[in-house]
């Protein structure tokens, strides 16, 4: 068989990833820039925003196996040289995504106070969150598209027209916050509101622009056979629970942070958006290493995908260093453009706990990418709940008024980390239970 990895392995894994590594930071990206908007408007408005954004980001993700499973579908598919395979799991793919993002609108809309007061937000809060929720709903669909249709380009391991989606959206949603959130001429100031808006209008047209770049390299499938949809969905059974656990566990660390108060609140938030930052951005080694191990997976060619996890794991353990040591630099930078001044205190040694966490980050997501390319969904959720029951049960325990306690949640967080990587390696190396890839 032909493929570039076999010839240049190092080279090739970089030449997917870096296009990946900058499409996949454009979402954060967008929750920095309404974070740094955002704050000027004070620590309340800020606060809110993190309820806001902490919920959404969690139910979305918790929709993440569309992506995920039609990136490993697609890259099997196209392993075993079977085109109109790719075609149906594309075409499925953001068929259920829209309906799901529909779902989510609907019930979205009702139930967005009771989140709020959920995640700990105050009478002062609720208003903001609420109203900031409710507006980004409408942009469910459309990020639910994104990502199917993201996750069948990089399954055709073409990372790049991901890359140039994200790169617009991301480039929109800039210009509309600026135009949107303190005003400009007859354009009135909406604050948190303008935030919101500028996101939803973003995100619609990458949905279309995903969608006819699809369509254009697939087809759009004659008919469209559910037996395959129904597939997509027990895929999803064991990625909907993992997924879930971990934004149980997110969601949780929210409520705590919140519950402190406002400046712990505010502080917690511009931890969590650097954090989601670069923990997708180690991700574009999961995605590389998830789409080189299905080709060969599909190809039956398990020696190659060995190979595949060898050399995605040593390239994220070295990102995840230089990412630790990039944020150790840019502490003072962090601080002076995420936080109000009134949160700094709590900022800074919860932020150093994340610094050193990054690299066993690095291996917790790229084991996780080795693990959806073999499609071994059960494994990855099993692990997951094993993560954040222990560590959510010393969430549980952990005393919210005592000094230090936004640096204990972040202590706690790596702990949950570590947990992650050790079983996602012992899986590969030397290969625990059933494991796909143990020779």
């Amino acid at each position: 068989m032909t493929h570039p990895f076999i010839t240049a392995p190092h080279r090739t894994v970089l030449a997917l990833s870096v296009p990946v590594f900058f499409s996949l930071i454009a979402e954060p990206l967008t929750g920095l820039v309404d974070t740094a908007f955002v704050a000027r408007l004070g620590v309340v408005p800020l606060a809110a925003l993190g309820v806001g954004t902490a919920a959404l980001s969690s139910v979305l993700w918790v929709f993440s196996f569309l992506g995920i499973g039609t990136q490993t579908k697609v890259a099997q598919a196209i392993g075993r040289d079977d085109l109109a395979r790719a075609s149906q799991v594309a075409g499925l793919a953001l068929l259920l995504s829209a309906l799901a993002g529909l779902l989510l609108l609907i019930v979205g809309h009702g139930v967005a106070p009771s989140v709020t007061r959920l995640l700990g937000a105050t009478a002062e809060l609720e208003r903001d969150a609420t109203l900031y929720m409710r507006i980004r709903l409408w942009g469910a669909p459309a990020v639910l598209v994104i990502l199917a249709a993201a996750g069948a380009l990089r399954g055709l391991q073409d990372m790049r027209t991901p890359l140039w989606i994200a790169a617009g959206v991301n480039a929109l949603n800039i210009t509309l916050d600026a135009l949107l959130v303190f005003g400009v001429g007859p354009v009135p100031a909406l604050g948190i509101t303008g935030a919101a808006l500028a996101s939803v209008l973003a995100q619609w047209v990458g949905a279309a622009w995903g969608t006819a770049v699809i369509v254009q390299r697939l087809g759009w499938p004659r008919q469209l056979h559910w037996g395959e949809a129904f597939q997509l969905l027990r895929i999803g059974r064991d990625l909907f629970v993992r997924t879930g656990m971990l934004m149980l566990f997110m969601l949780l660390t929210t409520r705590i942070a919140t519950r402190m108060g406002a400046e712990s609140g505010a502080a917690h938030q511009a931890i969590r958006q650097v954090w989601v930052f670069t923990a997708l951005g180690l991700d574009a080694l999961a995605i590389t290493a998830q789409s080189l191990i299905g080709y060969f997976v599909g190809a039956q060619h398990w020696s190659q995908a060995r190979r595949v996890a060898g050399v995605t794991s040593l390239w994220g353990v070295s990102l995840g260093v230089l990412l630790g040591l990039g944020m150790w630099l840019g502490e003072t930078w962090a601080a002076r453009l995420l936080v109000p001044v009134a949160a700094v205190a709590l900022f800074e040694p919860a932020w150093l706990i994340a610094v050193w966490v990054q690299p066993l980050n690095a291996v917790a997501f790229v084991t996780d990418g080795i693990h959806w390319g073999t499609a071994d969904f059960r494994f990855l959720r099993n692990g997951m709940i094993v993560a954040s029951v222990v560590t959510g049960g010393l969430l549980l325990l952990l005393d919210e008024s005592q000094a230090g306690a936004l640096t204990w949640i972040w202590v706690i967080t790596g702990a949950w980390i570590t947990i992650r990587a050790l079983l996602g390696l012992l899986r590969v190396w030397p290969g625990i239970g059933s494991a796909p890839l143990r020779v």
